[in-house]
């Protein structure tokens, strides 16, 4: 799984690297996430990106994944989504 973040914007997306493709991906601009929210550049906003990106790796019987941070400091939304993510049931 790998992540960027933005001011306003947060994206996540689990990729096959051995494949070349990718798996699943959740964004605070998804209409998933925009039914529920508006903001998505805070720590609930993350933390519902990594929810609901959770949930599609848990349909697709994705059970275990890398976490790339892109050099992002583990802390704070980048925190909130990756833990967001293991409350799913995905090991990493």
């Amino acid at each position: 799984m790998t992540v960027f973040k933005s001011a306003k914007h947060i994206y996540a997306q689990i990729v096959d690297d051995k494949g070349g493709k990718t798996l699943a991906a959740e964004s605070s601009l998804s209409p998933l996430f925009k039914e529920k929210m508006n903001n998505g550049g805070n720590v609930e906003a993350a933390s519902l990106v990594g929810s609901l990106l959770g949930e599609k790796a848990v349909q697709q019987g994705i059970k275990e994944i890398h976490y790339d941070r892109n050099g992002f400091i583990y802390a704070g939304r980048v925190k909130a989504l990756a833990d967001a993510v293991r409350e799913k049931g995905v090991k990493f």
